[in-house]
């Protein structure tokens, strides 16, 4: 293993604890990160990293950059590569961190506990064949989109960093290498749970549900069924976070149950993106091609997922098998009214309704049916109707629109609210802008070909505030130009 020079707490802000290193030793593997040959920095989020108690400038010096590539450990660092497993396109793998490695817990002036996970840093046991590496362009991606969900209020990993590797690697094409430096509240998936329950013992998954339980949930401490509880608790999570990418267009790609993390936030940003025109069909992932993964599968698909991870507790819920199933089966059939009454609500306030009717939920499905129909965009139809600008669609000129139209004011005239504050509710609930995905790629591919960060600067900028509507952010509203091929995303590797 290759010697890493240490770097000063005091000049960078670490504060690392390893609490998951504290696990049994089957759920993860000693290792550092590999050298690379000349790292540079190519973007640092300086605002995360002062609120997590780092120095900004410090983490941008030669020091600070060696240890955002993995060719240096800071004090108190452990770095780790974890074990799981997980449910690919419906298919059990083993799997676990092939390209990543968990430098350690950052305890932040707020006392908050924030994984530091280093991505594309090299091969791991748990590598499979593969070089543990990443290029550029996706893990650019990952930083655009998730400090994007972020913004937009999403729970969501978010990046600190992103350095090139000065290495080229080979993906078909040789690429620039790059490592993220990824921040998330922990790495914990229903594939570590699955790991544990296939290869492990029941004393081992004890432990990990007790930690889950102690990092994420130590409000359920008192509870009669802790396990039960545990399950209930990421379910309800889950359900927020679900409707929160439905009710933004968001489509993550490959919901895979490593890829859903027991804290509640998205992560594995691979070949995600935002829907444009409104249809439930919605698939951009270049592997999905059955639609799995489709924008209208994902409640059903996250119901299912939470399944597995039901499965994988089941020791824990009940000393009687067939008790611990009905236990599971019964937090697992909640989800769907959970999922459900999230999204209405979040649709109720897209549409600025305060109170609650009965026929609220026939009004959404209307419009969401015409949209459909009529191919209207999914952020800028909301966009238009909060801005009370209804000549920006094909949609707004048909009769259809304009009854709707007048249910949906007579429905905002009986709320006690008034129309300002239906208004206000709008802007808050229906972003401007979203990353469009032609933005990104006009953003990777200026950095990828030619070395130019500026326009991935200035869209970072404009998506910091989704809800602004300001001037600066219209340009980011058009649709990308009509085009026969459909938009594909890849899963970055």
């Amino acid at each position: 293993m290759t010697e890493h020079k240490a770097i000063p707490e005091k000049e960078t802000g670490w504060k690392f604890d390893n609490s998951y290193a504290s696990l049994p030793n089957s759920l993860h593997a000693r290792i550092n990160p590999t050298p690379v040959r000349s790292p540079k920095l190519i973007i640092l989020n300086e605002r995360l990293a002062t609120s997590m108690g780092l120095n900004a400038e410090a983490l941008k010096s030669h020091e600070g950059v060696e240890m955002l590539a993995g060719n240096q450990i800071p004090d108190g660092a452990l770095p780790l590569a974890q074990a799981y497993a997980g449910h690919q396109f419906g298919y059990f793998n083993m799997l676990g961190d092939g390209r990543a490695v968990l430098l350690g817990e950052q305890i932040t002036p707020s006392g908050e506990r924030l994984d530091i996970q280093l991505k594309g840093s090299g091969r791991t046991p748990y590598s499979r064949g593969g070089d543990g590496r990443a290029a550029l362009g996706p893990m650019l991606r990952e930083y655009i989109i998730s400090e994007a969900m972020h913004a937009l209020g999403i729970a969501t990993t978010r990046s600190l960093a992103v350095v090139t590797t000065g290495e080229i690697i080979n993906r078909e094409i040789g690429l620039p290498g790059a490592i993220l430096t990824r921040v998330a509240a922990s790495h914990l998936r229903v594939g570590t749970f699955q790991y544990v329950a296939r290869w492990g013992t029941v004393e081992e998954l004890r432990a990990l549900a007790d930690y889950a339980l102690q990092r994420h949930f130590p409000e359920i401490g008192t509870a009669d069924n802790l396990y039960l509880s545990l399950l209930q608790a990421v379910i309800k999570r889950q359900a927020v976070l679900i409707a929160n990418w439905q009710l933004m267009g968001f489509i993550h790609g490959v919901m895979n149950t490593d890829n859903m993390a027991i804290s509640g936030e998205t992560i594995d940003y691979g070949p995600c993106a935002f829907m444009d025109t409104y249809d439930p069909a919605t698939v951009f992932s270049s592997i999905d091609s059955n639609g799995r993964y489709a924008y209208g599968n994902q409640p059903h698909i996250a119901a299912w997922n939470l399944a597995r991870l039901a499965e994988a507790l089941l020791p824990l819920l009940h000393v009687n098998e067939e008790q611990a199933v009905k236990l599971a089966e019964g937090a697992i059939s909640d989800f769907g009214e959970l999922y459900h009454r999230n999204w209405l609500k979040g649709m109720r306030a897209k549409l600025g309704m305060f109170n609650e009717e009965s026929e609220d939920e026939s009004l959404i499905e209307d419009l969401l049916v015409m949209m459909q129909k009529y191919r209207a965009d999914y952020t800028n139809t909301f966009r238009a109707l909060t801005m009370d600008q209804l000549d920006d669609s094909v949609l707004f000129g048909t009769e259809e629109f304009a009854q709707w139209h007048e249910l949906w004011l007579a429905r905002l005239s009986r709320q006690q609210e008034p129309q300002a504050s239906s208004h206000q509710l709008m802007r808050n609930s229906n972003p401007a802008i979203i990353p469009r995905n032609h933005r990104v790629e006009e953003a990777l591919e200026a950095a990828e070909q030619q070395e130019d960060y500026s326009v991935m600067e200035r869209l970072l900028d404009v998506l910091s505030s989704p809800f602004a509507y300001s001037p600066e952010q219209t340009d980011y509203t058009t649709l990308p130009a009509p085009s026969t091929r459909p938009y594909r995303t890849y899963c970055g590797t």
